[in-house]
């Protein structure tokens, strides 16, 4: 079970860009050039039980990177920011019902006896419902402000999740490159 809610969760950010969602709040008070350096707090408790050691780093690393590009240092202590990452997988099912309108008789009416090729005649209709289990990935970058020890910015993916395994490489940053496009710094081009 351990295994199978791993490869769940990093699966949101094997998914392809279009299938993720993003989005984020932050403090419109607050000034975010004067940031220059950042430390990770960690993971939330919970996530020891869905991420291994492995892909915690490539989170990690993805946001590293998108950091830098907006002129972050990486410290590992004592940063002006404080950045907190977790992540939660919800199973979901989804219901499809499709009514087949020919019934028995056809696309021509019941058995035959219809009004032209319409199916004007009175055949019965079925319909078929199909349930579908998925389960929906939620990766969550909070950024405190570590002097005032305040959220200043949240920004958030969420996706289906593709359990492929050797995307994770690629996928993780592109996904990371999406929440961190929300935040109020843009990259300055390095």
């Amino acid at each position: 079970m351990k295994n199978l809610l791993l490869a769940a969760v990093v699966a949101i950010l094997s998914a392809g860009c279009s299938s993720l969602t993003v989005t984020s709040d932050y403090d419109k008070t607050t000034d975010f050039s004067k940031y220059k350096t950042l430390s990770y707090y960690g993971w939330a408790e919970e996530s020891d039980k869905i991420l291994t050691r492995f892909d915690k780093e490539r989170i990690e690393k993805a946001f590293g990177e998108e950091f830098k590009k907006r002129g972050y240092t990486i410290v590992e202590k004592g940063g002006d920011v404080i950045v907190s990452l977790f992540i939660v997988v919800d199973e979901k099912t989804s219901t499809t019902a499709y009514t087949n309108h020919y019934g028995a008789g056809g696309p021509y009416g019941y058995y035959g006896y219809g009004y032209g090729a319409w199916g004007w005649g009175g055949g019965p209709s079925t319909t078929t419902y199909t349930e579908s289990d998925y389960k929906v990935g939620t990766l969550v970058c909070d950024v405190f402000d570590s002097q005032e020890k305040k959220l200043v910015w949240q920004g958030v993916g969420q996706g289906t999740v593709n359990e492929n395994p050797e995307r994770r490489d690629k996928s993780i940053p592109n996904a990371v490159a999406q929440i961190m496009a929300k935040y109020p710094v843009k990259p300055t081009g390095k």
